[in-house]
């Protein structure tokens, strides 16, 4: 799909806040409201916009502890693995991966504690062989 530069200029102010009313939309913008409402809904339509979200303070994210869960499946598991660990608030993220573990697992937990409970019950999903964790110590490069 072709993105003309007021789609553009519209993602840029969602991206900057989500909740914008769409009348400050078309302010910002100087086009109509029914033209900003008729954009928003061709964009996620078109499936450029896949919805709509909240976006934690980086005070709140460096409050959390976050680690990287490498995990070895056993073979024919990787559907419920995934399913299973899909359910898991704490992870942040999921990747399939060559090498030899299948999958590396994101997840921030509020402290130590919870965050070792959490690795446990990943290392407890049923067709889940093997786990490595590492915990991250700093951010050093993000973009």
């Amino acid at each position: 799909m072709q993105l003309t530069e007021k789609d553009n200029q519209l993602l840029a102010l969602l991206a900057a806040n989500a909740r914008l009313p769409v009348a400050t939309l078309a302010k910002k913008l100087s086009l109509s409201r029914t033209t900003v409402q008729a954009r928003l809904e061709r964009l996620e339509r078109e499936g450029v916009i896949a919805g709509y979200g909240v976006r934690l303070s980086e005070t709140y994210q460096a409050s959390l502890i976050r680690a990287h869960i490498l995990i070895t499946i056993g073979p024919k598991a990787l559907a419920k693995v995934s399913g299973s660990l899909e359910k898991l608030q704490a992870v942040t993220a999921l990747y399939s991966v060559s090498g030899s573990f299948d999958l590396i697992a994101m997840i921030a937990a509020p402290s130590i504690a919870e965050l070792d409970q959490l690795i446990d019950e990943i290392g407890s999903i049923d067709g889940v062989e093997r786990t490595l964790s590492s915990i991250i110590l700093s951010t050093r490069i993000t973009r």
